[in-house]
């Protein structure tokens, strides 16, 4: 038994493989032009996220070069004030083991990428050029030199706290009235405090250039993501466009009035996008 259409639902079917393709191409440029949309906004998102994660770190960086600048100026003032007193007295060296060799700050160890690109920082190379060597850079071996170098700041702390209960010790037994034996003291303390101070600087400036390099790879990526996040959008203007032109082609063959609606709302949206891209 054979069942025949009416001719006024075959009118409305697709009869050939190409009507088929007609009437599927709206729905499936809808589809690829939402994909497009949600990873345009997904890349602008992350390129945000870059940017604040960046004055974070930022921030920190400024806390470093602060404590670099605050103790750099101290080790300077505590070696004056040495130079100063053994110029102007006659100061002996105190007898006391913990300060008559005090620890070197810890090497920090990078590798040769890592080296290079701060180098270019710390010369003030051009951005490009920083840019691409940071490209050699990845995030874990940056994360762990970071990591370092706060652990040689602690470390270097811990290894002058025999120097420091020394000098202590030292004021503590002190003779009330010795002026000789606090002259000296004193002065054995302005040449710990330059000493430390001027290594510790040191140490706060190998953080400091670190969290610098961690801020430029933060912007390079937000600037990546900013990048894909337009090419991703008009990637979505042009699916949309395949939208509005098939949907304009079924209106025409059919002569239907609500697939020309639809058609018209999506080509008034695309010249509207067009319109703030360019003039807003």
């Amino acid at each position: 038994m054979k069942t025949k259409i009416p001719d006024e639902l075959a009118r409305d079917l697709a009869p050939t493989k190409w009507g088929k393709i007609l009437l599927a191409t709206p729905v499936v440029m809808t589809v690829i032009a939402t994909l497009l949309a949600g990873l345009a906004s997904s890349e602008m998102t992350r390129a945000q996220y870059d940017r604040a994660y960046a004055a974070q770190l930022q921030s920190k960086a400024g806390d470093q070069w602060a404590y670099f600048q605050a103790k750099k100026l101290r080790a300077a003032l505590a070696q004056n004030s040495w130079e100063l007193l053994t110029a102007t007295s006659d100061v002996r060296p105190v007898d006391q083991p913990a300060l008559k060799k005090l620890p070197a700050p810890p090497a920090l160890s990078l590798d040769a990428n890592l080296e290079t690109a701060l180098q270019a920082v710390e010369q003030q190379k051009p951005e490009a050029e920083i840019t691409a060597l940071l490209k050699a850079v990845d995030d874990p071996s940056l994360a762990a030199a970071l990591q370092a170098a706060k652990d040689n700041a602690r470390a270097f702390d811990a290894a002058l706290a025999p120097a420091n209960q020394a000098l202590d010790q030292l004021e503590k037994s002190l003779a009330p009235g010795d002026k000789a034996a606090a002259r000296d003291l004193t002065a054995a303390r302005m040449h710990f405090l330059a000493v430390r101070y001027g290594a510790e600087a040191g140490l706060n400036q190998s953080v400091a250039n670190l969290y610098e390099l961690q801020v430029r790879k933060n912007n390079v990526s937000a600037e990546r993501h900013h990048r894909r996040s337009g090419k991703f959008f008009f990637g979505m203007l042009a699916a949309q466009a395949a939208v509005i032109v098939s949907t304009f082609a079924i209106a025409a063959q059919k002569r239907n009035f609500l697939w020309l609606l639809a058609a018209a709302a999506g080509l008034a949206a695309v010249l509207f996008a067009i319109y703030v891209y360019l003039r807003v």
